[in-house]
């Protein structure tokens, strides 16, 4: 009898610098995934809730949830790029090009443009871009991630190190804005805030008043909406022998829930157009609660444009902790600078809000 052969897939010395990885499995993306996305994560960001809404701003729809975009579009990635991860390591350079409707088909390919082996020998830093089309092969997302993946075998030969040059943030010029948008009629009774981008200054900290505690049920599910398939999210028995004893919950998903709580706060922050960069600072759990702030770190008007501005914030995600008890995500200790232990998050991202300028 012959036996087959499955994939268990790449391993740090698998992977070739310039190589193009096309990952299998495109995704159509329905209102169930809509629904359920809500479920789990509370979401009110009204582009994603209201279609007279979205029609109001020159959308053809509402919008499938920027994030939830980004969570379908980044698992298609993982059985090729970070099935046997040991983290994930940053995001950089994450552009929403166009908004992603019910109905539309995601595809997505990855190049590997940076590998660097580790000195124990035993892992290896992967970098890749990747970008996800949709049906009629526009470009709908693309970005940067970087990954430690386990080698199989630690005697086996690296590839030379190549450290890719990663932009810093998204420059204005950059952004990426929907060609029909017009914001000049914007409601803020629909929000139920308002607070425009005109309002908001830089310096400025916003700590969201609620919390959500996330149980294993609730990442698992949402994980697999995902189609995330990493074995630390999934697999407890292995999880066992790990150093954390249990499985861990996907960062991607921490990053929306945390989204979700900011809209206390963040109202009118209608789309979020770019990820700067982004660091899972700790490991999150099952029966984690978590709670978050923004910092407004820059911002911008966009060219050629007086409906929309442009905020650059820090989110800073926390578990089991109250904001307004942790005045800095860092602990100074010795000269050295290290997260607090229960900061999860620290995420540059740029969001769009409508102006009063023309209201």
């Amino acid at each position: 009898m012959n036996s087959k052969q499955y994939s268990t897939g790449r391993f740090f010395e698998d992977f070739r610098l310039g190589e193009e990885i096309i990952h299998p499995t495109p995704r159509t993306l329905t209102e169930g995934d809509a629904s359920l996305y809500i479920a789990l994560t509370g979401s009110r960001f009204i582009l994603h809730c209201a279609q007279p809404v979205a029609h109001a701003l020159g959308y053809t729809n509402k919008t499938i949830d920027d994030l939830l975009a980004f969570h379908i579009a980044f698992g298609k990635t993982v059985p090729d790029i970070s099935v046997n991860a040991v983290a994930n390591l940053g995001y950089a350079e994450v552009k929403f090009i166009e908004p992603v409707y019910s109905g539309d088909t995601l595809h997505t390919a990855s190049t590997v443009i940076g590998l660097k082996e580790n000195t124990s020998r035993k892992t290896g830093i992967v970098y890749v871009r990747s970008v996800s089309r949709n049906q009629n092969n526009r470009e709908v997302l693309s970005w940067i991630r970087w990954v430690m993946v386990h080698k199989k075998d630690s005697d086996s030969p690296a590839s030379d190190t190549f450290i890719p040059d990663i932009k810093s943030k998204v420059s204005v010029e950059d952004l990426p804005i929907y060609g029909s948008l017009d914001a000049n009629a914007f409601d803020t009774l629909v929000t139920g805030s308002t607070k425009l981008w005109d309002d908001f200054s830089v310096g400025e900290r916003i700590d969201h008043p609620s919390g959500m505690t996330v149980d294993d049920s609730d990442h698992t599910l949402a994980t697999k909406l995902y189609q995330n398939n990493a074995k630390l999210h999934f697999d407890d028995f292995m999880m066992k022998d790990s150093q954390f004893a249990r499985r861990l919950m996907y960062g991607g998903h921490v990053i929306s829930i945390c989204r979700a709580l900011s809209y206390d706060g963040l109202e009118n922050a209608i789309a979020i157009l770019a990820i700067n960069a982004g660091t899972h600072s700790n490991p999150s759990f099952g029966g984690d609660t978590f709670y978050c702030w923004n910092e407004v770190i820059e911002k911008w008007e966009i060219p050629g444009r007086m409906d929309v501005g442009a905020l650059r914030l820090r989110m800073i995600g926390v578990k089991n902790v109250l904001p307004k008890n942790l005045k800095d995500p860092f602990e100074h200790t010795q000269g050295k600078k290290n997260y607090h232990p229960n900061v999860v998050l620290d995420l540059d991202y740029t969001v769009m809000m409508p102006r009063k300028t023309n209201q």
